[in-house]
């Protein structure tokens, strides 16, 4: 019987451009967003809320397309309004984006815009949204909250690049401009944090992470909405409309090579992963970065051929981590970013009201390691979480390192 249903769901799949997991009745958490953190995926999904009111929000569905030439009817496009991560996501609470209903259309993405009301007695909300890969099946999956425990509020204005599509990232090289778009007053107000941050603790280390004791901050004042906002300085920004609210627009400003790496001088930070603590002194008190550098590759591998293709891979992956993970902290420097380098893509993610489970393969093929990410309530970031950290994570972080050690690490 069941493998009669198969070919009838495809059909369904490809004739109506229905997503699968509409017929499936999964729920949030059930759904495998593992394309979410892939470095193969052909689109990158964002969705940001602006709030019109206690519980209305324009909602704005940011499609980035990573393909080359990408074609609208290759993808089916739809979003679920949800009361909870547990709630299914079914036929009926699915609703479907057409290509007419794009508000902008451009090299680089595709935007569409709804408004969605909640319920003023509904005590959680989280709009997700789907695209559908006609081609292959695959479904990339992006939710947000917009009513829950874990979130203060949203802000009442958004960020926009020059072409007025909204800002669909965290990060932004000084010196450039966003425009901030706000029908709420003319004013809006800039907080800057000239912060930087230690790398964090590896996953088997309980002891709690420094914190620091003084917060530096400059209270830049009001400015313009609607006029180009230049981001000069390194470090982070805060923008908000009312500085008594709890809601703004972050934004992380970084050097111009970013997400790549910079120099001699940030590769050797950014090694420390994979190295003792004997090998990253070394390099740290090094005069010269790039033959100490040389000589730490080499001398992992004893092969110069294999040392290229270890460093090709080590800053690939830094350089995703920066592009999935940067908030306040750039992406290489947060608790996901340190086990994306290490362990790779995660083979399932799922996402909790709490939590997000990141799930590989154990130090053997029949067993399984997890991840898991506690959600912490952020005035910064309203996904922001940090991994629950225990010493059974031990073996298979240091089976893995000694993968990279030996350059057999490949994803």
């Amino acid at each position: 019987m069941k493998q009669n249903l198969i070919p009838i769901l495809l059909f369904l799949l490809l004739i109506t451009g229905a997503p699968y997991q509409a017929i499936s009745q999964s729920s949030i958490s059930e759904l495998n967003q593992t394309l979410r953190y892939s470095r193969y995926s052909r689109l990158a999904l964002k969705i940001i809320p602006i709030k019109k009111g206690k519980d209305r929000f324009i909602t704005q569905f940011v499609v980035e397309k990573i393909e080359e030439n990408s074609a609208f009817n290759t993808y089916s496009f739809s979003y679920n309004l949800v009361s909870g991560y547990d709630e299914p996501i079914t036929a009926e609470n699915t609703i479907l984006l057409g290509e007419s209903e794009l508000k902008f259309d451009t090299d680089r993405h595709w935007v569409f815009e709804r408004e969605i009301e909640i319920p003023s007695d509904q005590e959680q909300a989280i709009v997700l949204l789907t695209a559908l890969d006609t081609r292959q099946g695959d479904s990339y999956y992006y939710h947000v909250d917009l009513k829950s425990p874990f979130v203060f509020s949203h802000p009442t204005f958004g960020a926009y690049y020059a072409n007025d599509v909204p800002f669909d990232q965290t990060y932004l090289p000084a010196g450039e401009a966003l425009l901030f778009k706000s029908s709420q007053g003319p004013n809006l107000h800039g907080f800057y944090y000239p912060m930087e941050f230690e790398v964090p603790y590896p996953p088997m280390e309980t002891k709690p992470a420094p914190v620091p004791r003084e917060l530096n901050v400059v209270d830049e004042g009001d400015f313009l909405a609607n006029v180009p906002k230049e981001l000069s300085e390194l470090g982070y920004y805060f923008f908000q409309q009312d500085t008594a609210d709890t809601n703004g627009v972050l934004v992380k400003t970084t050097h111009e090579a970013f997400p790549k790496v910079k120099d001699w001088e940030e590769m050797v930070q950014m090694v420390t992963y994979i190295s003792t603590r004997r090998e990253h002194e070394t390099l740290l008190t090094a005069e010269d970065k790039k033959r100490a550098l040389d000589e730490y590759w080499i001398n992992l591998t004893k092969n110069p051929e294999t040392a290229k293709e270890l460093i090709r891979e080590y800053f690939r992956q830094v350089e995703f981590a920066n592009i999935l993970f940067t908030d306040f902290k750039a992406g290489w420097k947060t608790d996901k970013g340190m086990v994306y380098i290490v362990m790779g893509p995660p083979q399932e993610v799922n996402f909790f009201l709490d939590r997000e489970v990141w799930t590989y393969q154990g130090v053997d093929e029949s067993s399984k390691i997890r991840f898991t990410f506690a959600r912490v309530k952020n005035i910064l970031n309203p996904h922001y979480y940090t991994l629950n950290r225990s010493r059974a994570y031990q073996p298979i972080w240091f089976k893995n390192i000694s993968q990279w050690r030996s350059g057999k690490m490949a994803f």
